[in-house]
């Protein structure tokens, strides 16, 4: 039997906002997104690591802009127009997540949340919290602060 955190520690009803990434389907905790843009103007950041695409103005605060695909280290997709950014809160600061694709606000039992399987060393075993089975593959619940890190 494994322990699930979610069941000790977040409410018995987990919403997650979806998005992908090429195939890959992923969820944010909810609490964390403030809100999400579409192609905002973004400018480059000289010399900054090669996951950053640049900063954002939103109403006067600026945002560090970070292509969720090179950070967790997946194959480029080219930039199209479905290109979203998610503004997350992480230790008080904006940062916004570029994703191709935005899904659905899924609301999740968090009961039916597993731990990332120990055996894997890629997007799930390093920044995944949790995943969830669904009908159609795997949702990997991004664990924000270990991306951000």
């Amino acid at each position: 039997m494994h322990i699930n955190r979610y069941t000790t520690i977040q409410p018995e009803i987990l919403e997650l906002c979806t998005f992908y990434i090429g195939d890959h389907q992923f969820g944010i905790n909810i609490l964390k997104v403030q809100e999400i843009n579409k192609n905002p103007p973004i400018t480059t950041v000289p010399q900054s690591q090669k996951f950053i695409v640049g900063v954002m103005n939103l109403r006067g605060r600026i945002v560090t802009v970070i292509d969720l695909t090179a950070k967790l280290g997946l194959e480029f997709t080219a930039p199209g127009r479905d290109n979203r950014t998610i503004i997350v809160n992480s230790q008080d600061e904006y940062i916004g997540l570029r994703v191709d694709r935005i899904g659905d606000v899924v609301p999740v039992k968090t009961a039916n949340v597993e731990p990332p399987p120990v055996n894997i060393d890629d997007v799930l075993g390093n920044f995944a919290e949790g995943v969830l089975k669904t009908d159609t593959g795997l949702i990997g619940i991004l664990d924000v602060e270990a991306v951000l890190a």
